[in-house]
């Protein structure tokens, strides 16, 4: 009888020290992150992560503690077979969870949550940028740890459960059981305190990959499963009068005379050749401080057009940051705009607006346009003509995301010759600086630096093509990361971890400038309808760069959590924390009023999303 109360403390003891060893299998394995990390913060990551790891064990011994019940009375044949089914799903789905956790984190830098579920929509893409040989590794890694896992809940767990008659007791057993499983809400609940489990309460230092390590992978992406679509109620910082207050004084400012606002093009409308380039981080950038040969064409452009020092991207993936820069729309910590067709109808856009003012709009992307719902996004926003992997031939499509950016550019360029009724508006998505980083040339040892410096060399391939059309003079050409990249080992608390190139150039430019104004994607919108005189009142989180009269920060998020930049000075906040954890050059008002700014910010955002 005592057999199936000590089965029942097993079970829940297997799941709990599953979790605990698999935390620093994780750091091993992320080992660049975390090997200058002493012993000592190896075990503290294990011991605050402990209190999720008990209340997971928690939910996945409910089961297995009422078939012990129903053990009393039927056949344990009958009993093995159904804990045989259950521990086989439960160990595929851990292989499952760990190793797509451990193989993300270092491209993404976050713990694995729903993100990836949106991705799994184009299964190609989302595979490409690891390579099919990665990703057969990780399905072989998958089948071994299952087995693995499978092996040891058959052998402590199933064969445990012996055959005979439990006698008279059973009915005391029955109850001793049931209140067993019954006291598994206090650690699947985190105790009796106020608040429940979360991810917060595994958070104890000002590193985040430490914070991040002590989280249970399977606890984080449940939690973002049913925790993840309300946005009225998500964020919920301050009264709502409050709010409005806080984000009106972060909103564009209307400026008299409007042609006292700095010019930079020396007419309202000139042809717009709009360039998103994957993964163009900062640190790339001799001309921002970054690798000084990885870029000669934008390094070369910060000098002869008009160079932006301080420009943040809103997010960490290229969903978030279209939305960002042709939307003026902040990027969302826990889901992407994107993801819903009817609430991006809603948004306006710099291709709507054009395209209202008389320009033709051209989207060229190489990969696949349905990836992300990307298609009925640009669309449904006024793109009049789009051009993806579709509209090449198989064997130009040679790369894993689909068309090298050179034969996308040679696209482009063909074009140009082609006479337009008007002003165009010409979009070009590049993705061969996405891992894995296959290009077809090489300069750099360093496969991102190699990437990166290709897809240079092909935006000046383009320069010369509009040259070579005659149609210079009256382009204004604009160069904009989608976002930047953990690949130097930054995290999401990192300045760097946000920081990308705007530069503006090409014959419609009248000089060259630096602009030293703090912003961010969502406000380039405002910034680049304000010099073509195109009204942007409806783009309400963006605001012009060049306006003195406004407001000038950067704000831009990660997943619950988001950073806030002005001139010397940074906060970040985590939301699952519940607490700053960076505060740079800023102490006591100061520091409240970039976290209010902040707050506001998100929790206004969420407000206007649910209301889409």
């Amino acid at each position: 009888m005592r057999d199936r109360l000590l089965l029942f403390v097993r079970t829940y003891l297997l799941f709990v020290l599953l979790f605990v060893l698999g935390k620093p299998l994780f750091m091993l394995y992320n080992y660049g992150l975390y090997g200058s990390f002493g012993f000592g913060e190896w075990l503290r990551v294990m011991w605050h992560g402990l209190p999720q790891d008990l209340s997971t064990a928690g939910y996945l011994t409910l089961l297995p503690g009422l078939l012990l019940i129903a053990s009393l009375w039927l056949r344990p044949l009958w009993v093995r077979r159904a804990l045989r089914g259950y521990y086989g799903a439960v160990a595929l789905l851990l292989a499952l969870i760990v190793v797509a956790d451990m193989g993300l984190y270092g491209y993404w830098g976050i713990r694995l949550d729903t993100t990836p579920l949106f991705y799994l929509s184009s299964p190609a893409e989302a595979l490409a940028a690891a390579g099919w040989g990665p990703a057969l590794l990780g399905v072989l890694a998958v089948g071994v740890l299952g087995a693995l896992f499978y092996f040891l809940f058959d052998r402590l767990l199933v064969r445990a459960l012996r055959d005979g008659d439990p006698g008279r007791g059973r009915g005391w057993m029955a109850l001793a059981l049931f209140v067993l499983d019954g006291a598994l809400f206090l650690p699947i609940r985190g105790g009796l305190s106020a608040s429940t489990m979360n991810a917060g309460k595994v958070f104890f230092s000002d590193r985040i990959e430490l914070n991040h390590a002590a989280l249970n992978p399977a606890f984080n992406l449940f939690e973002s499963l049913t925790n993840n679509e309300d946005f009225s109620r998500k964020y919920r910082f301050m009264e709502a009068d409050r709010a409005a207050g806080v984000f009106a004084r972060l909103t564009d400012r209307p400026v008299a005379p409007a042609d006292s606002l700095p010019r930079l093009l020396r007419t309202g409308r000139p042809n717009v050749v709009l360039v998103i380039l994957e993964s163009f981080t900062a640190e790339a950038v001799g001309a921002l401080g970054g690798a000084p040969d990885a870029t000669p064409t934008l390094n070369r452009l910060y000098d002869e057009g008009v160079g932006f020092t301080n420009f943040y991207a809103n997010s960490f993936r290229t969903d978030r940051g279209l939305t960002a820069i042709l939307s003026g729309y902040p990027a969302q910590p826990t889901a992407s705009v994107m993801k819903f067709a009817a609430k991006t109808q809603s948004l306006p856009s710099i291709m709507r607006s054009l395209r209202d003012a008389g320009y033709t709009t051209e989207y060229f992307y190489g990969g696949d346009a349905d990836f992300t719902n990307m298609r009925s996004y640009l669309l449904g926003q006024g793109i009049g003509r789009l051009v993806s992997q579709d509209d090449f031939t198989a064997a130009e499509r040679s790369a894993q995301w689909g068309v090298p950016d050179h034969l996308l550019f040679s696209r482009v360029i063909d074009g140009l010759g082609t006479p337009q009724p008007g002003p165009f508006l010409k979009i070009v998505q590049t993705s061969s600086s996405h891992e894995p980083f296959d290009v077809p040339s090489r300069r750099f040892d360093d496969p991102f630096l190699n990437s990166v410096w290709y897809a240079d060399s092909c935006v000046n391939a383009l320069l010369g093509g509009l040259h070579d059309a005659g149609l210079w003079d009256n382009t204004l050409v604009v160069l904009v990361a989608d976002h930047a990249v953990t690949y130097f080992g930054r995290t999401n608390y990192d300045d760097m971890r946000f920081r990308i190139p705007l530069l503006m150039t090409g014959g419609a430019v009248t000089a060259p400038a630096k602009v030293d104004a703090y912003g961010s994607q969502i406000d380039l919108a405002a910034t680049l309808l304000g010099q073509m005189g195109i009204p942007a009142g409806e783009f309400r989180f963006s605001k012009n760069m060049l306006n003195p009269a406004s407001p000038h920060f950067a704000f831009y998020d990660f997943p619950d959590g988001f950073g806030v930049a002005v001139p010397g000075a940074r906060l970040v906040y985590d939301c699952a924390a519940g607490r700053v954890m960076v505060a740079e050059g800023a102490t006591g008002a100061a520091a409240d009023s970039l976290l209010a700014a902040g707050q506001a910010m998100l929790q206004t955002l969420y407000d206007d999303l649910a209301a889409r």
